[in-house]
């Protein structure tokens, strides 16, 4: 008696550059136990596909993307979707995204650099709900958590609100405050509040420095 086979987990790519999701795609697809079955070129149109589809395994998300970014499309899904693994793409090797993706819900994420070696481990992994750290990670991970736990620090600190780091992204991206009192369903006012609200916290000035900032926090690409 033969036992069944098991079907194979079904897998939501996100990243805004069709490029990249049919070279993960083509990762991914060859593995007899993943499969590709969705896949969205932004965080809000994640978020519409896991609406659409309960029966999603693993959602695979670039951190970087227009509109929504891929943390915040993780914290959305976290919320939305508790039984949904959550990996993390991403083009900046960088100990603060991986705090901020274990934060935002997330089981860990991989460099697109290494990518063809460590993903398709990276999605196994996070299907069996365990962290994935890539190789040559753990050591600077360690190191920082050590110096951290010796200082008396905790994990570091988001320094604005979901929400204002959502206006953050859409007004770096050149959107007005009507556009995006539309696109997040809250008046201009509320939105120029916010925005003055930012630029004091983050000690910026105007647009310009607040668009620098987006671009080194991941959150808008150059």
């Amino acid at each position: 008696m033969t036992s069944a086979v098991r079907p194979p987990a079904r897998i939501l790519l996100v990243d805004d550059h069709a490029l990249v999701r049919r070279g993960v795609r083509l990762i991914l697809d060859a593995e007899p136990d993943l499969e590709v079955v969705a896949e969205a070129g932004d965080g809000a149109e994640a978020v519409a596909a896991a609406r659409r589809d309960d029966g999603l395994d693993l959602a695979v998300l670039d951190i970087a993307m227009p509109r929504m970014t891929g943390l915040q499309a993780a914290r959305e899904l976290a919320r939305l979707r508790p039984g949904l693994r959550i990996l993390m793409l991403t083009m900046y090797d960088n100990e603060e995204y991986f705090f901020e993706a274990l934060r935002a819900g997330a089981n860990g994420y991989v460099p697109k650099s290494v990518a063809d070696r460590d993903l398709v481990e990276a999605c196994r992994s996070a299907l069996r709900d365990e962290p994935f750290i890539y190789p040559g990670a753990e050591t600077a991970l360690i190191r920082s958590y050590l110096d951290r736990a010796r200082s008396g620090a905790g994990l570091p600190e988001r320094p604005v609100t979901e929400r204002e780091e959502e206006i953050l992204k859409l007004v770096a991206e050149g959107h007005t405050s009507k556009e995006i009192g539309d696109l997040l369903f809250i008046s201009p006012k509320t939105v120029e509040r916010h925005r003055a609200n930012i630029l004091q916290k983050l000690g910026l000035r105007d647009r310009l420095e607040l668009t620098r900032y987006a671009i080194r926090a991941g959150l808008i690409e150059p």
